[in-house]
C-alpha cells in the first residue's frame, strides 16, 4: 500500500508484532492557532440519505453548541462535509480532497461500511485520524499489530456481528421460530450482518432454510420474496438498509406472506416507516438510541430536540444523534489533548482510559484504551408499533 511520504511527523508505539518497534506516522496538518478543521464523508443524495442528511444535521447542531461555548481550547471547530452517495469509488476521491486540499486534522462520523471500507486507508496512510464512523463494520476500529496506522481508528457501535446475533437470539426467544431465512446486501455491510445470523445459527444448531442476495441500488425484490415465500420462511433476517428493508416487506404484503422480520441497526431510521407505512408495522431492529420524538422527550434530550428544530426546522431521530455523539467524542477526546493539540496528543487522549462524553440520549459514557479502540454502546431492541419506532427491550444481554 503506497504511503503519502510528504507527512513527516512520527511517533513510536510498541506493538505486538514479533517484539519489533513499529512507527506510527501523524499529519501535521488542520490545527491552526484559531481553528480545527476536521471532514466527513456522507450519502446526502443517495439511496442511504436518510442517515446522511439527519447524521450531518445532528454534527452541525453539535458543531454549533461547541463554537458557540468558545471551543475547544479556544480554537473553533470547522467541518467540512462530502457527499459521495454512498458510492465507495466517490469517497475515496472525497477523502483524498479532504486530506490533500482541506487539510483536514481528523475524518469523523463518515457513513457506511463499503464507503468506509474504501475511503479509509486514505486516511489511515495519509497519517489523519479516523474516529467513530456511521458503520458498526469490525473493520471500523479492529487494530492489525503489523499495521502501525491502524492506532488512528476508532469506534462507538458495536459490531453488526455480535448485535445480529443478540438480536437473533433475543427475537427467536420470544416468537419461537423455526424456520429462519436471511436476505441480504451483497457488499460488505451484508457480509457483516450475516457474519452475525450465521454466528447465531451455528451456535443453535440451526440451519438457515433460505439465503437471498440482492445488489446494493436493487429496487425489484419479488424473486427474493418469491423464493423465500416457497421456501416456507417464518423468520428474515434483513441485511437491508432503508428503501430495501421497505422493498422487501411491501413486496411481502403483496404476495399475502407475513413472516417475522428483523434488520440491523442500519434500518432502524423513522424514514422507513414514513416510507413503508403500514407495509413494515411490526419490524424488529437492533437499536442503539430511542429514537427522540418531539412530544415524548424530557429533560435534556427534549432541550436537544428544541435546539434541532429551531436550526433546521424539523425534528431530529437516531441518526442525528450518531452525527452528534461523533462530534461531542472528538471535542471531548481533543480538549482533554491540551493546547498543543497534534496527532500524537490526539491519539494519548483516546487512548488514556479516562471517561469521555456522557451520551444524553443512553446515559452512557465514551470512553477507551490502549487494548480497546471500540466504545460498544449498549445494544436496544425496537419494533415498529403504530408507526413509532418502540423500545422493546432497552439492554440487550
Amino acid at each position: 500500500m503506497k504511503r503519502t511520504m510528504y507527512f513527516v511527523s512520527t511517533l513510536a508505539f510498541a506493538l505486538a508484532a514479533g517484539g519489533a518497534q513499529a512507527q506510527t506516522k501523524f499529519a501535521k496538518q488542520g490545527v491552526t492557532d484559531s481553528e480545527i478543521v476536521i471532514g466527513t464523508h456522507q450519502d446526502m443524495s443517495g439511496p442511504i440519505k436518510a442517515y446522511g442528511v439527519n447524521g450531518v444535521n445532528g454534527m452541525k447542531l453539535a458543531v454549533e453548541e461547541i463554537n458557540s461555548s468558545g471551543g475547544i481550547n479556544g480554537r473553533k471547530l470547522r467541518l467540512v462535509v462530502e457527499d459521495v452517495a454512498y458510492d465507495p469509488k466517490r469517497a475515496v476521491l472525497a477523502t483524498q480532497k479532504m486530506v490533500e486540499l482541506d487539510k483536514i486534522f481528523a475524518l469523523v462520523g463518515s457513513l457506511g461500511s463499503p464507503t468506509t471500507l474504501a475511503a479509509m486507508p486514505v486516511a489511515l496512510d495519509a497519517g489523519v485520524l479516523h474516529l467513530f464512523p456511521i458503520t458498526s463494520a469490525e473493520f471500523s476500529y479492529q487494530v492489525d499489530p503489523k499495521q502501525p496506522q491502524d492506532r488512528l481508528k476508532f469506534a462507538t457501535t458495536m459490531p453488526y456481528p455480535e448485535a445480529m446475533k443478540r438480536t437473533m437470539k433475543e427475537i427467536v426467544g420470544r416468537t419461537k421460530a423455526q424456520k429462519i431465512c436471511i436476505c441480504l446486501q451483497d457488499d460488505e455491510f451484508g457480509k457483516q450482518v450475516q457474519a452475525g445470523f450465521d454466528q447465531y445459527m451455528a451456535e443453535a444448531k440451526m440451519k438457515p432454510v433460505s439465503v437471498t442476495t440482492y445488489k446494493r441500488g436493487a429496487t425489484d425484490f419479488s424473486s427474493q420474496v418469491a423464493r423465500m415465500k416457497s421456501d416456507g420462511c417464518e423468520m428474515v433476517a434483513l441485511a437491508t438498509v432503508v428503501r430495501e428493508t421497505v422493498g422487501v416487506m411491501t413486496e411481502a404484503k403483496k404476495s399475502a406472506w407475513n413472516p417475522i422480520f428483523i434488520t440491523s441497526a442500519a434500518a432502524n431510521v423513522t424514514d422507513v416507516i414514513t416510507l413503508g407505512k403500514e407495509n413494515v408495522e411490526g419490524l424488529y431492529a437492533t437499536g442503539y438510541f430511542p429514537t427522540p420524538y418531539a412530544d415524548t422527550a424530557t429533560g435534556k434530550v427534549k432541550d436537544w430536540v428544541q435546539r434541532h428544530q429551531k436550526m433546521f426546522g424539523s425534528d431530529p431521530n437516531a441518526q442525528t444523534i450518531y452525527g452528534y455523539n461523533a462530534i461531542m467524542n472528538f471535542a471531548i477526546a481533543a480538549r482533554s489533548a491540551g493546547k498543543d493539540l497534534t496527532g500524537e496528543s490526539m491519539l494519548a487522549s483516546l487512548e488514556s482510559g479516562k471517561g469521555g462524553h456522557v451520551d444524553i440520549f443512553t446515559g452512557a459514557e465514551t470512553k477507551f484504551s490502549k487494548d480497546s479502540h471500540l466504545f460498544k454502546v449498549p445494544l436496544q431492541l425496537h419494533q415498529i408499533k403504530n408507526g413509532r419506532w418502540v423500545v422493546i427491550n432497552d439492554n440487550m444481554p
